[in-house]
């Protein structure tokens, strides 16, 4: 008897074939809390207002087209600020942190992790209490400042833009560090020790050896911060008041405040198209460079 000759092709498709069933319980469970309430959404922001907060099932594109007013686009151009603030401000914290947590003893960097991830022990919520307690006319830093003879009035620190970034930063700071840390820890430092024998100066080490080396988690804390700030809104209308309303909410009024589900809904998916549309032209221009240096 001759054994049978498989040739790559036919093993390649078994492989794909098992895979797809190995993915099936994933996509089919992506597809009933996804994508068909992703539907439901869209559908819905093409309907009307009924008189009393129902929805009137009758196609209109006004919920799109009411979005060009001034008002709703300075609620969306504040929100894109404070997000782009919020990821800035967490690259600048995060990652000068992860990369002294992946280059120090192995037997130091759980703990220095475990302190970073610490604040999840604690519900959301209950840390931005934390910071109204802080921050607010007699809180616990107004006392100190005065106790300490450096203000002699409180300052107004709650209710205001500052405290909206404060809250989003300390909130999401941890997502920043983490995939950068990830990143670090795979750069070979023999590289960055061959730049300094080469007498580059610290300046150049950085900009030329770590910072492209670790894009990747760069990128990934960028992302992981922008998103979810962009459309948070337990934090501004905490810390903010309604000086400091993001777009975030504005989909909570919209759907439980003015009950207008088709308004909400094309509100909700403003947003997501611009989130996606930036998180894609990212991946695309990453894509043309790969392509470029392999060329």
């Amino acid at each position: 008897m001759t054994p049978h000759n498989h040739s790559p092709r036919e093993g390649s498709s078994r492989f794909s074939c098992r895979s797809c069933w190995f993915a099936a319980p994933g996509l089919l469970w992506m597809g009933v809390f996804f994508l068909v309430p992703l539907g439901l959404v869209f559908a819905v922001s093409f309907a009307s207002r009924g008189s009393y907060g129902g929805i009137v099932w009758e196609f209109t594109s006004a919920n799109y087209i009411d979005l060009l007013h001034p008002l709703y686009g300075k609620i969306l151009g504040q929100s894109l600020w404070y997000a782009t603030l919020t990821t800035v401000i967490c690259f600048a914290l995060g990652f000068p942190l992860a990369y002294v947590i992946a280059r120090s003893p192995a037997r130091w960097q759980p703990i220095w992790l475990l302190l970073v991830m610490l604040p999840f022990w604690t519900n959301f919520l209950v840390r931005t209490y934390e910071w109204m307690i802080l921050l607010r006319h007699d809180g616990l830093l107004n006392r100190a400042l005065m106790a300490m003879g450096i203000m002699d009035v409180p300052l107004e620190l709650l209710y205001t833009p500052t405290a909206v970034v404060v809250g989003l930063v300390y909130g999401y700071l941890p997502f920043m560090v983490l995939p950068i840390y990830v990143a670090v820890e795979r750069l070979d430092p023999l590289l960055v020790d061959a730049a300094w024998d080469l007498y580059a100066s610290s300046w150049a080490v950085l900009t030329r050896v770590v910072l492209p080396l670790t894009k990747p988690g760069i990128v990934g804390g960028c992302i992981l911060v922008f998103i979810p700030a962009v459309g948070s809104f337990i934090t501004p209308d905490l810390l903010g008041g309604a000086r400091s309303m993001m777009i975030g909410n504005l989909i909570q009024h919209e759907f439980l405040v003015v009950r207008d589900w088709p308004m909400g809904s094309a509100v909700s998916f403003v947003l997501m198209a611009i989130v996606m549309a930036a998180v894609m032209g990212y991946y695309r221009n990453a894509s043309g460079e790969r392509v470029l240096d392999r060329r």
